[in-house]
């Protein structure tokens, strides 16, 4: 294993100093190794809805790379590819809690759903309001290994987005969570892994593929996907994502959609806008319009060599709010 860290136990710590350090304009850490979190460099913004996330570490720029105008209000960091406890989570909730009440934008991995959910009661129970939000993109497999139902994967990242100009432009709690739940309800995701990634931990790929072989559907802490097949051209494997994707959103000429060709961390830019560049014309062959595109590493898996696609229908309320200034270390526009 080579890797650029020092000790594998402290990677998320020394990880997270760093990146704090680096955007130290937009965002500010907990300062507590026991109950890390990454918040909004200005604090929680009253009267505003404050949105809270996190999960395993491994996946950066998400969750922390997210905080700022426009997006979260906090992030929590836990171990690589392990949920964090609900101390650091009440933590967060009560940092970025502004007196409108906070939203839990929490994927579906049995270990986040709970551990958010045991940190909402600790919070309602001093007296802060939280809703949660979450969110199952994956349309690869029911009941993975981590998970009761479908994983949550990079459609989290426009949950994240379009909740987060809506909590902007001073949405209600109840408000915010329809808007998360509408943007839930029509956003889709499937990954390809070419290569497994290693957790520094471990020391070793966390499953076994050939060099001959991709993993079609694979999860994003490198659960099995639908099948493991042969490698086969960019076109090939970008029908294989998209078709299901498709399939399951019920997509129809004359549609229009947000593109999001995300890669897995090991994949260059060059690959992800070939993949891109299929998977546009084959919905444009279909009627359907890309209304507006996002290509690059935004929730990954370590090193990993693949990438997932997303879709996600649009209506003018949502294109507003995926067009809304936002202000992050990871993304920015309109600010």
């Amino acid at each position: 294993m080579k890797k650029l860290i020092n000790d594998a136990h402290v990677v998320v710590a020394e990880s997270v100093e760093g990146f704090v350090q680096a955007h130290a304009d937009l965002v500010k850490s907990s300062g507590n190794p026991e109950e890390l979190f990454v918040s909004r460099a200005g604090g929680a913004v009253q009267g505003k809805v404050g949105l809270v996330s996190g999960g395993g570490s491994g996946h950066e720029p998400l969750h922390a790379g997210f905080v700022g105008k426009g997006m979260l209000d906090a992030a929590v960091p836990g171990p690589v590819f392990t949920s964090p406890t609900p101390d650091p989570i009440l933590a967060a909730t009560k940092a970025a809690d502004g007196g409108a009440g906070v939203l839990h934008i929490v994927k579906n991995y049995t270990g986040d759903v709970l551990n958010f959910e045991t940190a909402a009661e600790l919070a309602e129970a001093e007296d802060i309001l939280v809703k949660a939000i979450v969110v199952n993109d994956d349309v690869a497999v029911q009941d993975s290994l981590y998970t009761a139902g479908r994983r949550g994967v990079a459609g989290t990242v426009l949950v994240e987005k379009i909740a987060g100009a809506a909590a902007e432009r001073g949405d209600d709690l109840d408000g915010v969570l329809a808007i998360a739940t509408r943007v839930n309800d029509n956003v889709r995701s499937m990954g390809v892994a070419l290569t497994a990634c290693i957790v520094p931990h471990a020391g070793k790929p966390s499953f076994d593929l050939a060099d001959d072989e991709i993993e079609i559907g694979i999860g994003i802490h490198g659960e099995p996907g639908r099948k493991r097949i042969k490698a086969v051209s960019a076109d090939e494997t970008t029908d294989l994502l998209l078709t299901p994707i498709v399939e399951d959103l019920g997509l129809s000429g004359g549609e229009k959609v947000v593109l999001f060709v995300n890669g897995m961390g090991g994949t260059p830019s060059s690959e992800l806008y070939i993949v891109y560049r299929r998977a546009r014309s084959q919905l444009e062959a279909k009627g359907v319009t890309v209304e507006r595109s996002l290509v690059g590493n935004y929730i990954t898996s370590l090193e990993m060599q693949g990438c997932s696609i997303t879709l996600l229908r649009l209506d003018d309320e949502l294109t507003e709010l995926y067009d809304a200034p936002v202000d992050t270390p990871a993304l920015r526009w309109g600010a």
